[in-house]
């Protein structure tokens, strides 16, 4: 066996002994299928993401911010929005979607923020206010007016879950290092898009998504390398949402980029017309991959 192949095959083991199907090879009973040993608990906790490198900014060449929609009802995205729930699977993996909003309510993530440009935090309270819309029925205001407590039954209470989530939008950072002499990309912000409840609550079929929170990537990346996510070419081997999401392992579409007339997005300059947006977009990005090919051409 030549030695790369050598390596590669010990690059398996290693990587299924530390992500497999926790225990199902030695487990006694069904309820030790999920027990993790102490080994392997050590070894998920000390592993840390891969820190970025610090780039000084006299040696960036070139630029540009971009904003991109991740939609959810495309397949190559479904690893972001599956599994809706996960307590029937029997598995500690969860959608994109939980794993961040997990986060930011018990504190992993602290800053949550209203816009991709960090200006200004929401509370956890106004966050609550878009997840959750409660109504008093009409039971219940007669209750009020009677000067009684108010039963519960008699309150309509509608929630935002998974399968509410239509998609992400994502603000990254393409630069052209000189030193390094190559083409690379930073993610700077995520925002999960959902059907709110005030919408979901008056079944509207044509509401359109909104953004729900934006959170500074660089402070999710703890949280993100945690989750795993399902890897349909080896399920002994599961990636996690920073490595999928630093490596770009989705499917995305530019609906805006940054320019002089105050970042507008393309449906603010090509209005009506889905189609020729998307040429639009498919425009920018070829930008971006012809800059990165011209700086090799003499």
């Amino acid at each position: 066996m030549k030695f790369h192949n050598f390596f590669f095959v010990v690059l398996l083991l290693v990587a299924g002994h530390s992500y497999g199907q926790t225990n199902i090879l030695n487990a006694k009973t069904p309820d030790e299928i999920r027990k993790k040993s102490e080994a392997l608990e050590v070894f998920e906790e000390s592993t840390k993401p891969l820190p970025y490198g610090y780039t000084d900014e006299r040696d960036i060449l070139w630029a540009r911010t971009d904003w991109e929609y991740i939609d959810l009802n495309q397949r190559v995205n479904f690893p972001l929005l599956f599994p809706l729930d996960n307590r029937h699977i029997g598995s500690d993996r969860r959608s994109l979607y939980q794993v961040l909003l997990d986060a930011v309510s018990n504190g992993d993530i602290q800053n949550i923020y209203s816009d991709s440009y960090f200006n200004r935090k929401i509370s956890l309270d106004e966050l609550d206010a878009t997840l959750v819309r409660a109504d008093t029925l009409q039971q219940g205001r007669e209750q009020l007016n009677a000067g009684e407590e108010l039963d519960e039954q008699y309150v309509s209470r509608t929630e935002i879950d998974g399968a509410d989530v239509m998609g992400f939008r994502i603000r990254g950072y393409w630069y052209f290092d000189k030193r390094q002499s190559d083409l690379r990309y930073r993610l700077i912000g995520i925002a999960p898009m959902v059907i709110d409840a005030y919408s979901k609550q008056q079944g509207n079929p044509d509401a359109e998504p909104v953004e729900l929170f934006w959170v500074f990537y660089p402070e999710a990346r703890d949280v993100l390398h945690k989750a795993k996510v399902f890897n349909g070419d080896n399920t002994a081997n599961p990636l996690n949402f920073d490595q999928l999401l630093n490596g770009r392992r989705f499917s995305a579409v530019i609906y805006k980029t940054d320019n002089e007339y105050g970042d507008r997005e393309i449906k603010d300059y090509i209005g009506e017309n889905a189609l020729k947006q998307l040429l639009e977009s498919e425009r920018l990005k070829e930008e971006v991959r012809d800059f990165e090919s011209n700086m090799w051409n003499y």
